[in-house]
C-alpha cells in the first residue's frame, strides 16, 4: 500500500499506551493509515513506518513534570525530524492529570518548541459519553468530580471545570471557546479564536456535545502547529488533509490474521472494568485474581497465573481489578506506587509467560496494565484496525511473530468488552 506523499501528514505524542490506541483508532476511522509506536521508534522500526499518521506511545502521564516534558520533547523532535505537517498531544479524555501536571507542562513545552503561541484543548468524547460545557467536563450525566473519577488511585480528578483545572498547571492565559461559538460553525469558531488570541490566551479549552461539534473544531484548527486534547478532537483531522489533496482512499483496517491461544488480562480498577470483570465471573468463564499483598510478601503468584491458565478449559481472565475501597486498602499498607507496581509487573510477566505457552492474542484492561504488558512482550510498532468498541481497535505487532492485542483504557467499552474483543482478534467480526 502506497500513499500519495513520501512523509506522515500527522504526528502525535500520547501519553499512555491506550490513549494512543484510541487516538490511532480514531485516525483509521477517518480513512489514516496508522502506526503506533511504543516509546520513540529505533532506526531499525523506519522500515515499517510508511503511514499517513504516527501515534508515538509514551508512558508519561503520571510521570514528575519534568520527566514528562523531557520524553514529550524528544517525540516531538523525532517527528519533525520525519516532516509532520501537524502535531497532536493526546491525553485521557477524563484529563487525567495533577495539580503538578502533566497536561498544561507538556503542551506549554511542545508550544515553546514549536514556536506557537496558542493551542486548543478539547479532551470531549462524545461517542464514549465524555462532554464539555462552559467549560466543564461530564461523564455521560455526572460532573467528572461526581463520576468516580475522583476515587482514581494515581490522578484523582476533583474539579470538573477544566479551565481552572488546566490553569493550575500553566503560566500561560487559559480561556474557554464556549459553545455559542463552536455551535455557530467553523468561521465561527476561527473569529473568537482570533478574539481570543488578541486578548493574551494561550490555551483555550473547548466545550463539544456531539461529534459534529468536534468536526468543526478541528476544521477549524487545521492551521494551529499544535493541537491537544483526547482522541475524539481528532475525528476532524483526516478531511483536513483529504481536502488539501494529501490523502488518498485506501482500505486502513484490515490486518492480518492471527492464530494461537488467547488471554484476558485486566489491571485497572475503573468502574467500566470493574463491570467487564464482573460480566466475565457472572458467565462462568475461568478467571484468577491476583493479589497484590501476596506479590508483596513474595507468593508465586506468576507462578500459580501461569499453572492456571495452562491447566484451564478455555480462555482465562487473569485480573487485578478491584473496587475503589479495596484499592484504597492496599495502598494503605503498600502505597499506592509500590501496590501499582507490583502489579503492573506481575501482569507483564504473565504475559512473557504465557506467550511462551502459545498465547498470541491479548485482550489488556487499563493504561498502566497495558504499558507493563507490551513492554514485556516486546512490542515496538502496531497496525491498527478497525474499531471493537469506541476508542478500542483491534492490532496487530510488527515483526517475524505477531501478536493481536486489544489495549484498552480502564474506562473504555461495554460490559461485554471481552467476550467481544477475543471474537474481534480471533477474526471474527460477524
Amino acid at each position: 500500500m502506497t500513499t500519495s506523499h513520501a512523509r506522515p501528514l500527522l504526528g502525535c505524542i500520547a501519553d499512555d499506551f491506550t490513549g494512543a490506541t484510541d487516538l490511532a483508532n480514531m485516525l483509521v476511522r477517518g480513512g489514516m493509515r496508522t502506526v503506533q509506536s511504543i516509546g520513540i521508534p529505533g532506526a531499525e522500526s523506519a522500515g515499517a513506518l510508511a503511514a499517513d499518521a504516527i501515534v508515538i506511545a509514551l508512558k508519561s502521564r503520571t510521570l514528575p513534570a519534568a520527566e514528562a516534558v523531557e520524553e514529550s520533547l524528544a517525540a516531538l523532535a523525532w517527528l519533525r525530524e520525519r516532516g509532520c505537517r501537524q502535531i497532536f498531544f493526546k491525553y485521557c479524555s477524563t484529563f487525567d492529570s495533577t495539580a503538578a501536571g502533566n497536561i498544561g507542562q507538556v503542551s506549554d513545552a511542545l508550544l515553546n518548541a514549536l514556536n506557537a503561541d496558542f493551542t486548543l484543548a478539547c479532551p470531549a468524547f462524545p461517542e464514549n459519553g465524555r462532554t464539555i460545557f462552559r467549560g466543564h467536563l461530564f461523564v455521560q450525566d455526572q460532573l467528572l468530580s461526581e463520576s468516580g473519577m475522583q476515587h482514581h488511585p494515581l490522578t484523582p480528578m476533583t474539579d470538573a471545570n477544566l479551565v481552572r483545572v488546566l490553569q493550575a498547571q500553566t503560566s500561560r492565559k487559559v480561556g474557554l471557546l464556549r459553545y455559542d461559538s463552536v455551535a455557530q460553525g467553523v468561521d465561527a469558531v476561527r473569529a473568537k479564536l482570533a478574539e481570543l488570541r488578541s486578548q493574551g490566551v494561550g490555551m483555550a479549552i473547548a466545550d463539544a456535545l456531539s461529534d459534529a461539534d468536534l468536526y468543526t473544531l478541528g476544521a477549524a484548527c487545521a492551521d494551529l502547529p499544535l493541537l491537544t486534547g483526547g482522541s475524539g478532537l481528532a475525528l476532524g483531522l483526516p478531511e483536513n488533509f483529504r481536502r488539501a489533496g494529501l490523502l488518498r482512499d485506501f482500505d486502513v483496517a484490515t490486518l492480518p490474521s492471527v492464530s494461537g491461544g488467547e488471554v484476558v488480562l485486566a489491571g485497572s480498577a475503573s468502574v467500566a472494568t470493574n463491570g467487564q470483570v464482573a460480566a466475565w465471573l457472572e458467565a462462568g468463564r475461568p478467571a484468577m485474581r491476583i493479589d497484590p499483598l501476596a506479590l508483596a510478601v513474595g507468593e508465586p503468584v506468576v507462578e500459580r497465573a501461569l499453572a492456571f491458565a495452562q491447566g484451564a478449559a478455555g480462555t482465562v481472565l487473569i485480573y487485578a481489578t478491584n473496587t475503589p475501597d479495596e484499592v484504597r486498602a492496599v495502598q494503605q499498607r503498600l502505597g499506592a506506587g509500590r501496590a501499582g507496581a507490583l502489579v503492573e509487573t506481575a501482569l507483564g510477566d504473565i504475559a512473557q509467560g504465557l506467550r511462551e505457552q502459545g498465547v498470541r492474542r491479548f485482550v489488556v484492561a487499563g493504561g498502566e496494565t497495558s504499558g507493563a504488558v507490551v513492554k514485556a512482550l516486546g512490542v515496538t510498532l502496531l497496525q491498527i484496525g478497525a474499531q471493537i468498541d469506541p476508542g478500542v481497535p483491534a492490532t496487530v505487532s510488527s515483526g517475524d511473530e505477531p501478536l493481536a492485542l486489544a489495549l484498552k483504557s480502564g474506562n473504555f467499552g461495554g460490559r461485554d468488552f471481552f467476550a467481544k474483543a477475543l471474537k474481534q482478534l480471533a477474526g471474527d467480526v460477524r
